[in-house]
């Protein structure tokens, strides 16, 4: 629709529909009308009171291919066109059991076209709350003296009671009605203000309930009985993954009987799949993975990167079986997923055969140049015949014998998945693409065909197809979802992220087969006249064998489920719905905070308290009460004294205000005790806050009755006033001995009494004597706190009229050390402070305060030497300190010398080490957690937190070394260590390799043997490092790699070697640690095993597991792999051939960088 004019357009429900984007018509408007030619030796033309050709026009066959129910036709002679109101409807006809009209309005709904809409006729335009039709219908105006004459629309919509009309805002242009004729007939569409039109309306069958939905208010739960699983951002694919397994009912079980009680917690993997299944059982919306991949380790981007579906099944697999041991449930998912099957080379004239058994969780088929999945597996199984100079080397019995070469399959799994290879290399395009190839599976299939003859045939192997997981778009961009069926029998269902939906068996097969779009069995072609093909199509397939349905669909009922979980989720529930229950109520309640004399007392910071905090946390944080607007300031002050312990007839409540240099002080005491809170808040500070501050006074005196005597009463009962002079001060106590501040009470004085009056006050508040021990009169130093960073210190002898002293202003006191003069008029001290040391006076405490910063500091979890003997702690400093000031502070923590620590930066979204920091004259703490600008290497980091290094040397002697991490390798392959080692940075490999020996504690080269070193990058040799190598020139892109240079080694020549190098599947997925190998001319492959199993120090299964291969340098190259009889020298011709090692990647490091999936 033309937003243009969405506002003007008179609709009952504004949705119209415009010919250029919804309609299924012709390319120009002269094709819908037909022209008679009498010259002309064409067909007779269609009419439009050929209602059985008509009907054929305008509602032809539409892509979803629902059921018809019912078809109808209705005319409606439009008369007087010309005098017709703006808006008319058409007499009410029926079909299908439903009242149908057409709506028009004969000069445009405020566009210069006819608008016309087919619309329900139910009376008063009120049809049932549950009307609901599916239909189909075509509108053709034409001219019923010259049937010829006509133009015609066809839609389809879903009518409702709140969608009941559907139609066509610019149907014909209204020039052409009865202005201008048509081309050749000289006769007009309108004549005398009459035209007829006939609306053909086809019902059809909604069998998923949701044919042509808008999904407005859609409820998956309530439709369906299932829900969804929303989106984080790129997360389709692991929700299409988890709705299938959640929906493999025996897995679904053994995950809940994983023993997570005594490890709630959300980086457990398994807890938090038990919690994502759970919620997916019992919640009536759709549920969040953040807590599952939060447990997988994932960081903020990687939900918006699209992992590879299969390696997230494998690695989610291997996680819950690691899991699953020692449990009930720990053979469950080998015996639901894991199928057998054999590689074998089977001599055809001698009885020999060589053959390897593996396991399998899901299989592979290719879908380029297959038509379905029986030719995938007939491909998969394929027999290879090894003769002529192909022959296979049968020992030294039999010699080269004709062979047959291929796989054949001992078992399959009960639950069979496969996964469709869409995605493949492209030589010609050099790049990953997808193959949008037309690849058909069935419902059911038999796979008996391709077990092993010896294979048990005791119960069939028949599969029924459980689930399709689908992936629409290409390569870089797409989208997926899932087909399952949760039953044994019944519907399947469409798992679309947050929506769940019933689908047709069409949507579920002949839509994901991908190949060309097809509509009503025509192809459809694009402009450049080529096939259009569908973007969407099955990746995965998932098939449970038939007579295992029982087993593998289960019931799972609210017993399977742990109890400590159902209790955890309950409670979580509940809590949740008592804030959702406070959120509709808040209108209600008004937040109230109060200083209260504790806090006061415990308060060691500038101002009165800290209005922000929580006081069941931080004692000196202000009470909070959540008030209902209407209770009284006598309910509150009774709140306040339970919590306190004082009598409420002892307690007065004061309004605090926000004065102008940013402090908050106490203003007026409340005097109405039965003035509702809500007046109070908006008497006192209207909308300037959205909470009242008070603070509670508590009176020293009591009448005989038990109130408070105060000594100010603003109001008497009369409404006089009490002329006083009396001003209430609040007192603060810096004691230089404990080097605190804090609260120490309020009290009341004559504005009229001197500074130096103070004292004895102060004094008789703190029940101190007048002299000192000695005998000397105890002196006090005053300092009126201003606001934080205005410390001013008093006069003795001024009035406090004169100093400006008003109600709730701060008087800080300390005492004065004998000897060290009066209460009064001090020099300023120097600005010059040296937090390190101690702080005798108030304003350089103040100042720390002004300053102080909280900074959590971490041992650096690789370089520290020995990180476990520290602990995390934390340090208050001022942001003042310097780069040597912290690390002074840190040394003296640790009982290690400040000048050998090193500060590094924290990452604020991972929390790992960020980069160092640099030590600098001018470089300080503030500097140093807030940089004043941001560069690439301190955005998003931590404010308050830093890791430290210990060092073998001082700082100012690491500037002259360069950091190097070696690999160290030891037992083979099989060990690895990191070692940090500093050397020269005018140092070569030769200073390298002795920082190593002596960090690592190694034997020396001349007893153990010699070392060399070698630079990996991407999981393959980069190059072999001379000794003379200098170390300025290592990057920090490379990995370095040490280890001893193997006996049978130190003798070889360059042409001897090979490089090796590990990977999964396919070359380009590269992994683990590769090596240097010494190949042997003329020796077979067998023994070149033994070899190999000696250098990787891996043995036994482990071993036999690695398939061998000779793979090109070059991206992509295909593999040859390689069988006992082979010689390596023979098959390596070229120099940049290497030696691969396929197996399965146990390092679990995902190619793009994420690091482990599973940390937890």
């Amino acid at each position: 629709m033309n937003p243009a004019f969405m506002e003007s357009i008179e609709s009952p429900n504004d949705m119209l529909v415009d010919t250029d984007d919804l309609l299924a018509e012709h390319e120009n408007e002269k094709d819908d009308v037909a022209i008679i030619d009498p010259d002309s030796d064409a067909e007779t033309p269609l009419r439009a009171d050929n209602y059985e050709a008509m009907k054929e026009l305008v509602l032809p066959p539409l892509q979803e291919q629902p059921e018809v129910i019912c078809d109808g036709e209705y005319t409606w002679n439009i008369e007087g066109w010309r005098t017709m109101p703006r808006r008319e409807h058409g007499p009410v006809f029926e079909v299908g059991g439903f009242p149908w009209r057409v709506l028009m309005f004969p000069f445009g709904n405020n566009v210069d076209h006819a608008s016309f809409y087919l619309e329900q006729g139910y009376p008063d335009n009120k049809p049932p709350d549950d009307f609901v039709c599916c239909v189909q219908f075509g509108l053709v105006l034409w001219n019923p003296n010259a049937p010829e004459i006509f133009t015609h629309h066809t839609a389809h919509h879903r009518f409702t009671k709140e969608e009941g009309d559907w139609g066509f805002t610019r149907f014909v242009e209204l020039r052409k009605l009865w202005t201008q004729p048509w081309d050749g007939t000289g006769r007009f569409l309108v004549e005398s203000e009459s035209a007829n039109m006939t609306a053909y309306v086809r019902i059809v069958k909604d069998e998923t309930g949701v044919l042509w939905h808008n999904f407005q208010n859609y409820d998956s739960k309530k439709e369906t009985g299932y829900v969804g699983l929303k989106n984080q951002g790129a997360t389709c694919y692991l929700n299409s993954l988890i709705q299938s397994l959640y929906f493999t009912n025996a897995f679904r079980k053994a995950v809940y009987q994983i023993p997570t009680q005594e490890e709630e917690s959300l980086g457990n993997s398994a807890y938090t799949l038990q919690r994502l299944f759970y919620q997916l059982q019992t919640s009536n919306g759709p549920v969040g993975t953040n807590e599952l991949t939060k447990s997988f380790g994932w960081e903020t981007r990687h939900i918006f990167e699209q992992q590879d579906v299969q390696e997230l099944s494998r690695k989610l697999m291997e996680r819950m079986e690691e899991k699953m041991k020692g449990t009930e449930a720990e053979n469950v998912l080998p015996k639901l997923f894991c199928g057998k099957v054999r590689t074998y080379i089977s001599c055809i004239n001698v009885e020999y055969e060589s053959r390897r058994v593996e396991d399998f969780w899901d299989v592979q088929l290719n879908v380029s140049g297959n038509k379905n999945i029986e030719d995938s597996f007939k491909d998969y199984i394929q027999v290879e015949t090894m003769d002529g100079e192909n022959q296979y080397f049968a020992g030294d019995e039999f010699k080269l014998q004709d062979a047959r070469k291929g796989v054949i399959f001992e078992t399959f799994p009960e639950v069979l998945h496969l996964q469709l290879k869409r995605f493949q290399y492209d030589i010609d395009h050099d790049a990953m693409m997808k193959i949008n190839d037309r690849y058909e599976f069935p419902e059911t299939f038999d796979a008996a065909p391709y077990l092993s003859d010896d294979a048990d045939r005791s119960e069939s192997w028949e599969y029924q197809l459980h689930g399709v997981l689908v992936h629409s778009g290409d390569l870089n961009a797409g989208h997926y979802y899932a087909f399952i069926k949760p039953a044994k029998d019944g519907w399947f269902y469409k798992y679309d992220d947050d929506k769940v939906t019933k689908a047709t068996m069409r949507e579920v097969l002949e839509d994901n087969y991908g190949g060309e779009y097809v509509v009503n069995g025509q192809i459809q072609m694009s402009k450049a006249s080529t096939p259009i093909m569908r973007q969407n199509s099955a990746y995965m397939l998932v098939y449970i064998r038939k007579s295992r349905l029982d087993s593998v669909l289960l019931p799972v009922t609210q017993d399977d489920t742990p109890a400590h979980l159902q209790k955890k989720l309950d409670q979580e529930a509940a809590i949740r719905e008592a804030k959702k229950k406070e959120r509709e109520e808040q209108h209600l309640y008004l937040g109230v905070r109060v200083i209260t004399e504790d806090t006061y007392h415990a308060h060691g910071g500038t101002d009165l308290t800290t209005f922000d905090g929580d006081h069941t946390q931080d004692p000196a944080a202000a009470r909070y009460y959540r008030m209902l607007r209407k209770s009284t300031i006598r309910q509150l002050i009774e709140k306040v004294a339970e919590d306190t312990g004082v009598d409420p007839k002892r307690l007065r409540l004061w309004s605090m205000v926000n004065r102008q240099n940013k402090t908050t002080r106490p203003d007026v005491p409340l005097v109405d005790p039965n003035q509702s809170i809500e007046e109070a808040h908006q008497r006192l500070v209207g909308s300037k806050t959205a909470e009242l501050r008070l603070w509670a006074e508590t009176a020293d005196e009591v009448a005989a009755d038990g109130e408070g005597i105060w000594p100010t009463q603003p109001n008497l009962t009369n409404g006089a006033a009490h002329k006083t002079d009396l001003i209430v001060l609040f007192l603060k106590f810096f004691d230089p001995e404990t080097q605190t501040l804090s609260g120490a009470g309020n009290i009341y004085i004559s504005r009229e009494k001197k500074v130096e009056d103070l004292v004895p006050a102060i004094l008789k508040k703190m029940g101190w004597p007048e002299r000192t021990p000695s005998g000397d009169k105890l002196t006090l130093r005053l300092f009126e706190e201003i606001k934080p960073t205005m410390i001013e210190p008093m006069k003795g002898k001024q009035s406090l009229k004169a100093a400006e002293l008003q109600d709730g202003d701060i008087v800080c006191f300390q005492k004065v050390p004998d000897g060290k003069g009066s209460e009064s008029d001090r020099e300023s001290i120097s600005s010059r402070t040296n937090y390190l040391d101690r702080i005798e006076d108030a304003r350089q405490f103040y100042d720390f305060l002004v300053h102080k910063r909280t900074v959590k500091f971490h041992p650096h979890p690789t370089r520290t030497i020995n990180p476990e003997a520290y602990e995390v702690f934390e340090l208050t400093l001022s942001a003042k300190h310097s780069y040597d000031q912290v690390c002074a502070k840190i040394g003296e923590k640790l009982g290690v010398d400040s000048t050998h620590i090193r500060l590094w930066t924290v990452n604020a979204t991972s929390g790992h080490v960020k980069t160092t920091v640099k030590r600098g004259q001018s470089q300080t703490l503030q500097t140093i957690l807030n940089p004043p600008y941001s560069t690439f290497s301190n955005n998003n980091q931590r404010s308050d937190a830093l890791y430290f290094e210990v060092l073998e040397i001082s700082l100012s002697e690491l500037d002259t070394k360069k950091a190097l991490r070696v690999l160290w390798l030891s037992e083979g392959l099989t060990k690895e260590e990191f070692v940090d080692v500093l050397v020269p940075k005018n140092g070569t490999v030769e200073d390298l390799i002795t920082a190593l020996v002596k960090k690592a504690q190694l034997e020396d080269e001349a007893k153990a043997g010699p070392i060399r070193v070698y630079e990996i990058h991407s999981n393959k040799i980069h190059k072999e490092l001379p000794r003379t190598h200098t170390v300025v020139s290592i990057t920090e892109y490379v990995q370095l790699v040490a280890e001893r240079i193997p006996k049978e080694d130190i003798e070889a020549t360059g042409t001897d070697y090979m490089q090796a190098f590990h990977f999964q599947n396919e070359p380009n997925k590269a992994h683990g640690i590769p090596f240097k190998f010494r190949i042997v001319e003329n020796e077979k492959f067998s023994d070149t095993k033994k070899r190999l199993e000696t250098r990787l120090g891996i043995k036994g299964k482990n071993f036999e597991k690695i398939k061998f291969a000779v793979v090109r340098r070059a991206s992509y190259s295909k593999p040859v792999y390689l069988n006992d009889d082979d010689i390596i020298w023979d098959v390596a011709t070229h120099d940049d051939d290497m030696l691969g090692l396929d197996h399965v990647d146990r390092t679990r490091v995902i190619r793009n960088g994420v690091g482990d999936l599973f940390l937890k």
